[in-house]
């Protein structure tokens, strides 16, 4: 019924100003800012042309409980430590066991995650398969 259909997902977020900073120029994403209906949101643009629509709440915002946005990368060390030059600091949750830093690795096979979350304090993941 759908599969000919455009979709995105979208987010909330508390801060516009900080969202853009934080996606265009922490994680390189392309970054659209557009008007609808009278409230200014953004567009992130992903590899493969997909996009992600970003909408402010201000003090009505309440971060996702989940990940919003999972990035899969070649290299999750490279990746951690490139985020982590920018200040951007890993999450560890409980009922996982991290490395120094702060990286999950599956002991079946080769795949790994790093959490991390966005200035309005969404969960974002880096993942390596």
């Amino acid at each position: 019924m759908f599969g000919s259909t455009t979709a995105f997902s979208s987010f909330s977020v508390d801060d516009l100003d900080s969202a853009r900073l934080f996606y265009g120029g922490t994680l390189g994403l392309q970054v659209t800012e557009e008007s609808d209906h009278d409230m200014q949101v953004l567009f992130l643009t992903l590899a493969g042309g997909a996009r992600i629509f970003v909408y402010p709440k201000g003090d009505e915002h309440t971060p996702a409980s989940f990940t919003v946005l999972n990035f899969q990368v070649d290299d999750i060390e490279a990746a951690v430590d490139a985020l982590t030059a920018k200040g951007v600091e890993f999450q560890r949750y409980p009922g996982f066991e991290f490395d120094d830093k702060g990286i999950v690795r599956d002991p079946r096979g080769p795949e790994a995650v790093a959490w991390f979350t966005d200035p309005a304090q969404n969960v974002l993941a880096l993942m390596q398969r």
